[in-house]
């Protein structure tokens, strides 16, 4: 916990700020959910739900940016994964390793007091940002 606040005191642009999601028990009711970055597309996340805990990866696949939220999620050996909808690549949701020697971003997630935190650097969202007003 004291590396936790210690981190978000630094700062600078790239800060990693833990970001409220929400609620454990609305967000517990899906394997799978796709957060909005303000950074953009690029920048999404997954926030995955399984055997009771909370994991966050990119959600654009390593190899060729598949939907990895659209993903099938199986254990083996002791190891949850995500595989790719497309490719069928997979990822360790803990880590982000792949035996295909691909690496996927993760990021730590924390729940406190039944709400679900994100570290990223942006901001979060379970629905799209609006679009910048093109001038």
């Amino acid at each position: 916990m004291a590396s936790e606040r210690k981190a978000e005191g630094i700062s600078s642009p790239d800060t990693e700020l833990w970001r409220s999601i929400g609620p454990v028990t609305e967000l517990s009711k899906k394997s799978c959910r796709l957060l909005y970055s303000s950074l953009g597309y690029d920048s999404d996340l997954c926030l995955f739900h399984v055997q009771g805990e909370f994991f966050s990866m990119d959600t654009r696949c390593a190899h060729a940016g598949g939907p990895l939220c659209e993903g099938d999620i199986e254990e083996a050996d002791g190891v949850l994964k995500v595989f790719c909808p497309w490719h069928d690549y997979d990822f360790d949701i803990r880590t982000g390793e792949s035996l295909t020697g691909l690496q996927q971003q993760v990021y730590e997630v924390k729940v406190e007091d039944g709400l679900v935190y994100v570290k990223h650097r942006s901001q979060l969202s379970l629905t799209p940002f609006p679009a910048a007003a093109k001038e």
